[in-house]
């Protein structure tokens, strides 16, 4: 029996999963649209003190507290030199709320599953931990994150 989310739907050609897409470092990632809660612009972040250099702080969204992530931290990448603001991609995992600091929101796009194929073997290995496939788009190539992996916490981590 095949269950259907709200980001996948039947067609004639197979199942399409809709994915939101962020730019982090000159990287175009994709999300199921099925994990983000929301997209906003974090404001008042408070640091959070002894935590990881990938916990940029937290925030307080619509009276939840949201624990933000640095991406480019997470995925080994320099900081930001923009000067723009970063944005966040809101995630719940195990009824805790995060906050994926990105540099850049993209569009919704719509793709086959059959189209989604393996990491290849010359991704750089810091994404691939994180990634659960790519889509090759035209001229450009989607990692598609798996937001678990994001989120887990190293084993590093936990011991105090």
């Amino acid at each position: 029996m095949k269950v259907m989310t709200m980001s996948s739907a039947q067609t004639s050609e197979g199942t399409i999963t809709e994915y939101v897409t962020a730019m982090i470092g000159g990287q175009l990632f994709g999300m199921p649209i099925s994990r983000v809660q929301d997209v906003f612009i974090p404001e008042l972040m408070t640091r959070v003190p002894l935590a990881s250099s990938d916990v940029a702080g937290v925030l307080n969204l619509r009276g939840r507290i949201v624990t933000a992530i640095d991406m480019r931290s997470r995925l080994g990448l320099p900081k930001s030199d923009s000067g723009r603001p970063p944005m966040a991609v809101g995630v719940d995992l195990r009824g805790e709320s995060y906050g994926l600091l990105i540099d850049a929101v993209g569009e919704v796009l719509k793709l086959a599953d059959d189209s989604r194929e393996v990491n290849p073997v010359n991704l750089d290995p810091r994404m691939a931990k994180m990634a659960c496939g790519i889509h090759r788009l035209d001229g450009q190539l989607m990692v598609v994150l798996d937001v678990d992996r994001v989120l887990e916490i190293a084993p590093d981590m936990l011991a105090a």
